[in-house]
């Protein structure tokens, strides 16, 4: 045989075998469930909706206002600091950022419980707990609010599982239920057999709550060392989404409790570090084609001082996120709100430069006309990803790209990315 075929069943004339059906059902009940443990474990990678960035606030400033807040306030610092800012723009992107921040700066929102908001009487929390999830509701509400919401609540170490879990109840008390978007951060993460307590966590709350049944979601924060490499020697992450039941969304890195988990001193601590790139790539090849997200983590260096040294954490933030985007992590943490102007300025730029080229090359693929790159399937879904999420992001919109390539559109990228879908080619 000098070919194959998805359908190899029905294209087998008879007798083009010496093997018998016997022999062909022994092999089946070998490959069977191998096949059916794939599909449960690799479905396949979710690339529309990721959000480009999540943004951390404090619970204590909660409130459904925070998204017109932080956009008005990176415009307030991109108007005062002009040539900070253009001098990055390469792809004509500004215009973009200035419509972005004037409207839905922000895809993707937590409210954290965590680090950035410190130990506070239980009084202090339950308030906040309350009003943080009548925020989200709201927001939730909103056409131009966040996509994605949600809360990162305490670990899940003996002295704050308690209440972590306490406030986690409150929010969605607050909230009303379960918000449209809602998932929450898992910080902390150290070992597999944590996740299946989260995953019964979410079952309890479903119960004592009359919640809809899975519709609890959850991220898991890498911090730890022993997040990425268990004390049997195993890829922990690896396990940790198969223990999820579906219900992690997300994998988020810790850029400075994973540093100084790793002896790190505070000075050499980045997302560019060799230990940060090797957490990263071990998540990133744990989560691809499981459906799970990956988002970088965050930079303490933020956009203020004097006209220098806004410039220079400008470049830096922008050239942190164009180098991740490189990588392929298409998410990350923003910290402030002179973030949102170099995340949405890379983030364009970066999709931006790369649809002319992709488009191209996915319309001579599909009309078959080959070209100095002769692209395979699997290439031409990658191909697929980056522009759904271009158009995603906001970088550019459908008419551009089929001033590009006319024949392509969101369903012909839909069904490339569906690999039960045959796209048909011209």
């Amino acid at each position: 045989m000098t070919g194959h075929s998805d359908s190899a069943d029905s294209s087998i004339r008879p007798g083009a075998t010496s093997l018998t059906a016997d022999a062909f059902d022994r092999l089946e009940s070998l490959f069977g469930p191998i096949d059916d443990e794939l599909a449960q474990h690799y479905p396949g990678d979710r690339v529309g909706g990721q959000p480009s960035h999540t943004v951390y606030v404090s619970a204590s400033d909660a409130s459904a206002a925070v998204p017109a807040e932080w956009g008005a306030a990176a415009l307030a610092i991109l108007d005062a600091h002009p040539e900070a800012f253009a001098g990055l723009d390469t792809q004509n992107a500004l215009p973009l950022v200035r419509d972005r921040l004037g409207s839905a700066p922000i895809q993707d929102l937590r409210f954290d419980f965590e680090d950035g908001y410190g130990w506070r009487s239980d009084a202090a929390e339950d308030r906040h707990a309350t009003a943080v999830g009548a925020a989200l509701s709201t927001l939730a509400e909103d056409p131009a609010g966040p996509t994605w919401l949600g809360i990162r609540a305490k670990g899940l170490a003996a002295h704050e599982r308690r209440r972590g879990i306490r406030t986690l109840e409150l929010v969605l008390d607050g909230a009303g239920g379960v918000p449209d978007g809602f998932v929450f951060t898992v910080p902390k993460l150290r070992a597999v057999e944590q996740v299946a307590a989260v995953v019964a966590l979410c079952e309890e709350l479903e119960r004592a709550h009359g919640l809809t049944e899975r519709a609890l979601r959850f991220e898991l924060q890498i911090e730890s060392p022993q997040a990425v490499i268990g004390a049997d020697g195993t890829a922990t992450l690896a396990r940790a989404i198969t223990r999820a039941d579906g219900r992690c969304t997300a994998l988020h890195y810790g850029t400075y409790d994973y540093s100084a988990a790793c002896g790190i001193t505070s000075a050499q601590q980045s997302l560019a570090h060799p230990v940060a790139d090797h957490a990263k790539n071990v998540m990133l090849a744990a989560a691809a084609q499981t459906g799970v997200w990956v988002c970088d983590g965050s930079t303490q260096v933020v956009p203020t001082g004097d006209s220098a040294q806004v410039a220079a954490s400008a470049r830096r933030h922008f050239e942190l996120v164009t180098r991740s985007l490189e990588r392929g992590f298409y998410q990350g943490w923003d910290m402030h709100p002179g973030h949102l102007v170099t995340r949405w300025s890379a983030t364009f730029g970066f999709f931006r430069q790369a649809m002319p080229v992709a488009a191209a090359r996915l319309g001579s693929y599909l009309d078959r006309q080959g070209g100095e790159v002769m692209d395979e399937p699997a290439t031409a879904q990658a191909l697929a990803g980056v522009l759904v999420r271009g158009l995603d992001s906001g970088a550019f919109g459908i008419a551009e790209l089929q001033n590009v390539a006319a024949g392509i559109d969101r369903n012909v990228l839909r069904g490339l990315l569906d690999r039960s879908v045959t796209v048909p080619l011209g």
